[in-house]
């Protein structure tokens, strides 16, 4: 549980500055979030 608890605040900075650098790619790194965040969920 400790993994999950310290990789999804570490996801979440990560696309808030992509998402920061390169706008165009919201939608990518939104989706790539979603989907990363529902497998670590099922694990």
């Amino acid at each position: 549980m400790s993994f999950q608890i310290t990789l999804e605040p570490i996801l979440s900075i990560a696309a808030g500055v992509l998402i920061l650098v390169f706008p165009k790619f919201l939608n990518y790194i939104v989706a790539g979030f979603l989907i990363l965040f529902g497998i670590l969920q099922l694990v």
